[in-house]
């Protein structure tokens, strides 16, 4: 069952990725209905649990076989105010190799999101890059 507070965040999250922008306004809307699946990773990729939840990884699954941008546009929007939560980069960017999806390939990002190759937009993508929110794992 999907608890209130989660149900309002996938709405948030709906919002928020349909909104703004111009080059992303495209991957927004795209991926809006399809981030709903990763619901169930919130608590990972908020650094509230130690690993994704297996319904995570499912939806993470089928949200990477549809269109693999769509993890790319989420983290690349984690400090977006509209969004109402705040997302750990790097935590968001591991979700596929902690999930044991060996298909994404999160390197890929900026090309997929048509992000100039050296600006801040797709540092986040790189080692070592400004992953942002700076949250740990929960243990």
């Amino acid at each position: 069952a999907v608890q209130w507070p989660v149900m309002v965040v996938v709405v948030m999250m709906g919002a928020a990725v349909a909104s703004v922008g111009a080059d992303m306004d495209a991957d927004r809307s795209e991926c809006a209905e399809q981030l709903v699946g990763l619901a169930p990773c919130l608590q990972y990729v908020q650094g509230q649990a130690r690993s994704p939840a297996p319904d995570c990884c499912g939806g993470l699954s089928q949200v990477l076989d549809k269109s693999p941008k769509c993890l790319c546009v989420l983290v690349k929007d984690k400090d977006d105010p509209n969004l109402g939560i705040k997302i750990n980069a790097s935590l968001a960017l591991a979700l596929p190799s902690a999930c044991g999806n060996t298909k994404a390939n999160v390197s890929h990002c900026p090309q997929l999101l048509h992000l100039p190759p050296n600006s801040k937009d797709a540092a986040i993508f790189s080692p070592g890059g400004d992953k942002g929110t700076a949250a740990a794992p929960a243990r």
